[in-house]
């Protein structure tokens, strides 16, 4: 009986740890997530001050606009490379600029489009290619390889794989690519921060500005799409065409939609082949009867 009981308070000892453990592990997260708010609250306020700010912090779409790809860059490995290395080989560009020592947004960027990359079904480095960009001219390749191996790691390549590249470059030339797609950034000294919009840009292969897609967190079919759609048809197969045609991107919901008009004249289409293939049949075993029927009648 004694035993009996030992257990029973042992057991409920374990219980109540786990209790507190969980209590713990919430408040700990609720202290996290509280901090954040009240930094980016306080950032808030300061441009809520000084509203002029916010006029450096924009995104104007510059579609269908092709882009200069003779801007120079520093790569991950440390060796010189032009923008235009990473196109004309028949697969779209997934740009973002930022930096990699930003202290939250650029991370929540980046975890965005690894979330992407992973729930898509498009080869990553072979349908596309993803570039990222430094804005802080401080940055190094060094750090450009660390952050690239971590990324990487998350999407289950080698370290070395070039399907996301990560450059680093002087300010004439990272400012001169971010005023060619219409990013605009300003540099805070007091707070020694970056502040820039959370985008990414769809480029076709040639350099032609195809899509923007805002925000941290990439839905795969609006990724998979806003590719497809870059690529004009050389990437994808059949059924991604089909697709492609009855959606079309809508900027207030900030992703691809049905598009009815599209949809009602596939469904027209569809109905008037499967009727001509109907008639086909009919008119082919009315033939084939008549012709049975003048044979049996020796005619």
């Amino acid at each position: 009986m004694k035993g009996s009981q030992n257990r029973i308070n042992a057991d409920y000892e374990i219980t109540m740890l786990n209790i507190i453990k969980n209590i713990a592990f919430i408040l700990i997260n609720a202290i996290i997530l509280s901090i954040s708010l009240l930094a980016g609250l306080s950032y808030a306020q300061l441009i809520e001050e000084d509203p002029s700010q916010l006029r450096d912090i924009d995104v104007e779409e510059r579609l269908n606009e092709n882009i200069p790809l003779d801007f120079t860059f520093v790569d991950d490995s440390g060796d010189s490379v032009t923008l235009g290395d990473y196109f004309h080989h028949g697969k779209p560009v997934v740009l973002m600029m930022g930096y990699y020592s930003c202290p939250m947004l650029c991370g929540l960027i980046m975890s965005g489009i690894v979330e992407a990359v992973n729930e898509t079904s498009l080869k990553f480095g072979e349908d596309y290619q993803i570039v990222s960009v430094s804005i802080d001219p401080r940055e190094t390749d060094l750090l450009a390889s660390a952050k690239k191996k971590d990324y990487l790691k998350r999407i289950g390549v080698p370290e070395d794989h070039a399907g996301w590249m990560f450059l680093t470059g002087s300010e004439s030339q990272s400012r001169g690519l971010a005023d060619a797609i219409g990013f605009k950034y300003y540099y805070d000294e007091s707070k020694d921060m970056y502040a820039h919009a959370a985008v990414l840009i769809i480029l076709a292969e040639e350099g032609k500005i195809s899509r923007y897609l805002y925000g941290i967190k990439y839905e795969s079919k609006d990724f998979r799409m806003a590719i497809l759609e870059a690529s004009e048809g050389k990437i994808g197969n059949t059924i991604d065409r089909i697709i492609l045609y009855c959606y079309h991107y809508d900027p207030d919901a900030g992703g691809y939609v049905i598009f009815a008009g599209n949809v009602m004249r596939l469904g027209g289409t569809l109905t008037l082949a499967i009727l001509a293939v109907f008639l086909g049949i009919l008119w082919y075993r009315d033939r084939h009867k008549k012709a049975t029927a003048k044979k049996e009648n020796g005619i």
